[in-house]
C-alpha cells in the first residue's frame, strides 16, 4: 500500500493530539510494506514531535529490537490484515491508565484509516481495470458493427422492393444502431469524473436514458414494425403462437425509448414463457385516460401474487427465472425508463384482464404513454 498525502495528514493529526502529554518522549506510527519476497518492512508513516530527518525503518534500528519498560508497541491489525504499528515511549515509569486508553483509542482509529485507505486503493485499481477492459471491448466491437452495417445495406441494395425479407433486413439496421447507442454509451463510462459531494447521489436508470435515445422522426410505426418482425421470427423458431399487434399508432415522443422498453419485456417473454405457450403485442388506447397501452402478454402460468411487486426491484428475479440466465435488473430499468416517458409499466394477471380476446391464464406487462 501507498500511503497517499490525506493519509499522511490524518496520521499526523492523530498524533499532534498528544502535545498535552508533557511525559511522551516519542510517537511513531509504521506502516507495514509486503515485498514480492512476501517479507514485511516497517516504514515510518509519521512521528511525533516531528523529525526533520527521515527516521529508519524498524530493521534498521537495532535499539528498537530491545525490550524497554517505557516503550509500548500497539498493533495496528484489522482481523487477518496486519496494516502496522505504533511506538511510543515515555520519559518516566509508570504508564497512566489514562494515557493506555488514548494510546489504545489511536491506535483504533489509525487502524480503519489503513484499512479504508487500503480498501480505497484497491477499489480504485479494480475500477481502472474495469475502465481498460470497457475500452477495450468498444474498440474490438465497433468494427464488426461497421461490417454488419454494410454487409446489411449491401444486402438491401440487392433485393427486390416487394421482397418480404426487406422488413428482416432493415431490422438488422435497426438492431445495429441500438448496439451502437450501446456502445457510445460504454465508452462514456470510462470518462466520468468521479464528485465527491455531501449530497445524496441521484439514482439513474440504467436503460440507456432519452438523451441518448435521440427522436426519430420516421414515427413509432417505423421504429416496431422490425421488432415486431423479429418477434414473429422468433416464435417461428420457438414453434410458439405469436399475435401481433393490429395497428401501430401516430405516436409523439421517444420512440426509441418505447422501442427499448419493448425489446425487454418480449426478451422476457421469449425467455420464461414455457415452450408452445402464445405470446402477443397487444396495443390499445385508453380514450378514458387519453393514453395509449402497449400490451406484451404470454399464455405460460402467472406469475404469483407474492412476486408481483418485488420483481420490478432491482436484482430481484420470480421464482420462474431460478433456471435462466438473467440479473434481475430488466425490469426495474424499464420501469424507470417509463417514468422519464411520463408513463408508467404495470403487471396484469391473466391477460384476459385487458381483453377478452387474450388468454385467461398468464401475464401481460403494460406500457402506459400519455397520448400528448
Amino acid at each position: 500500500m501507498k500511503a497517499s498525502q490525506e493519509l499522511f495528514e490524518l496520521v499526523q493529526h492523530q498524533l499532534n493530539q498528544f502535545g498535552d502529554c508533557p511525559n511522551i518522549r516519542n510517537l511513531v506510527v509504521y506502516l507495514a510494506i509486503s515485498s514480492n519476497t512476501k517479507k514485511t518492512s516497517l516504514v515510518v508513516l509519521g512521528s511525533w514531535p516531528p523529525q526533520h530527518n527521515s527516521l529508519p525503518t524498524l530493521e534498521d534500528d537495532p535499539s528498537l529490537q530491545i525490550l524497554e519498560p517505557c516503550r509500548l508497541w500497539l498493533p495496528l491489525r484489522r482481523q487477518h490484515l496486519f496494516l502496522g504499528v505504533l511506538r511510543a515511549e515515555i520519559g518516566t515509569l509508570p504508564w497512566s491508565t489514562s494515557l493506555t486508553t488514548r494510546l489504545q483509542s489511536c491506535a483504533y482509529s489509525l487502524t480503519e484509516a489503513l484499512f479504508l485507505e487500503l480498501e480505497r486503493q484497491q477499489l480504485q485499481e479494480e475500477l481502472s481495470k474495469v475502465h481498460q477492459q470497457a475500452q477495450l471491448l468498444v474498440h474490438q466491437l465497433r468494427n464488426p458493427l461497421t461490417a454488419l452495417r454494410t454487409f446489411s445495406q449491401l444486402l438491401l441494395k440487392r433485393l427486390e422492393p416487394g421482397n418480404g425479407n426487406r422488413a428482416l433486413v432493415k431490422g438488422m439496421l435497426v438492431e445495429q444502431q441500438q448496439l451502437n447507442r450501446y456502445v457510445e454509451a460504454i465508452d462514456r463510462l470510462g470518462r466520468t469524473n468521479l464528485v465527491i459531494s455531501s449530497s445524496p447521489a441521484i439514482e439513474t436508470p440504467l436503460l440507456l436514458p432519452p438523451a441518448l435515445m435521440p427522436h426519430n422522426a420516421t414515427g413509432l410505426k417505423n421504429v416496431l414494425t422490425p421488432l415486431i418482425e423479429r418477434a414473429k421470427a422468433t416464435a417461428t423458431l420457438q414453434k410458439r403462437y405469436w399475435q401481433g399487434p393490429e395497428t401501430i399508432p401516430v405516436w409523439y415522443g421517444n420512440e426509441n425509448a418505447v422501442l427499448e422498453i419493448l425489446a425487454n419485456l418480449l426478451e422476457n417473454a421469449f425467455r420464461y414463457c414455457p415452450p408452445k405457450q402464445p405470446i402477443g403485442l397487444y396495443i390499445e388506447k385508453k380514450e378514458n385516460l387519453d393514453e395509449w397501452m402497449f400490451c406484451v402478454w404470454d399464455g405460460g402460468p402467472s406469475i404469483p401474487i407474492s412476486e408481483r411487486e418485488s420483481i420490478f426491484q432491482k436484482g430481484k428475479r420470480g421464482s420462474s427465472s431460478i433456471n435462466h440466465d438473467g440479473t434481475g435488473f430488466g425490469l426495474a430499468l424499464a420501469q424507470d425508463l417509463a417514468h422519464q416517458l411520463c408513463g408508467r409499466l404495470e403487471l396484469s394477471c391473466p391477460p384476459a384482464e385487458i381483453h377478452k380476446s387474450l388468454p385467461t391464464e398468464g401475464n401481460a406487462f403494460c406500457l402506459f404513454l400519455p397520448c400528448n
